[in-house]
């Protein structure tokens, strides 16, 4: 402690030397007293912005990384065809490992967007279809992160608390910023939008939208499409004819 108080002193001696202030033992008057406190203040500016320079730079993620087909989530939905989204581990490790894990035990297959609103998002994954179910995997911790909520961000459903995130996610229409760092955005849709504007809106919609089926691209799934409807069948036309006569047996 002595040694740095020595140190300070020493500094703030070439300070003063450096203003032209004269360094002078004793009780000097109140000028000297006005200059030694701004000499101590130059010294701390200098301390700070050393210790400042050493801090580590937090790095933002990249906005986009390259496309890898382990990292691509496909949706073929109802509503016209595939879509596709770049899943982004770098950011939320743990909720993309809970999509794949349940895209891989076919969770997602035949399940409902239940709420629509336009502008704002298409929600879907919930079983149950009404926004209060989930898979029978425990709920995930909040992975909050710096990725906004963009046209095409995929982002993780929740309840009330921050780390009730299940199975459920959400597809962001328009921007909506006010969600950043409230929800867990995971992913960004790279193809197939138009596919989710399709979606039937409502909340729940009257005639759903529906996963198809969800895979991960490196499974290399084809996409699925939905069987086309019979057609219909040929109307039935009933004609009257007339009962076969009776012939009697001939005599022998």
């Amino acid at each position: 402690m002595r040694f740095t108080s020595a140190l300070k002193t020493v500094a703030i001696g070439f300070a003063l030397t450096a203003s032209g202030v004269a360094f002078a033992q004793g009780g000097g008057g109140g000028g000297n007293a006005e200059e030694m406190k701004k000499a101590e203040a130059a010294v701390r500016a200098q301390d700070n912005a050393k210790s400042l320079g050493t801090e580590t730079v937090v790095k933002l993620p990249p906005a986009t990384v390259p496309a890898d087909p382990q990292n691509i989530w496909d949706l073929d939905l109802s509503s016209g065809g595939r879509v596709r989204i770049q899943l982004r581990p770098d950011i939320a490790p743990n909720h993309v490992e809970r999509i794949k894990e349940l895209t891989r035990q076919g969770f997602y297959n035949g399940l409902k967007f239940h709420r629509v609103i336009p502008g704002f998002m298409a929600q879907g994954g919930d079983p149950k279809g009404d926004g209060t179910g989930g898979s029978q995997l425990p709920d995930l911790k909040a992975e909050f992160n710096v990725m906004p909520h963009l046209r095409g961000t995929v982002s993780m459903a929740r309840a009330q608390s921050e780390d009730s995130a299940n199975s459920q996610f959400f597809i962001v229409l328009l921007p909506r910023m006010q969600l950043d760092k409230k929800y867990t955005v995971f992913g960004r849709v790279i193809e197939g939008m138009q596919y989710v504007d399709a979606i039937h809106q409502g909340e729940p919609p009257a005639d759903p939208s529906v996963i198809l089926q969800a895979s991960i691209e490196s499974d290399g799934k084809p996409p699925f499409t939905a069987a086309p409807p019979p057609p219909p069948a040929p109307p039935v036309s009933i004609i009257d004819t007339p009962a076969p006569k009776k012939v009697a047996p001939k005599k022998k």
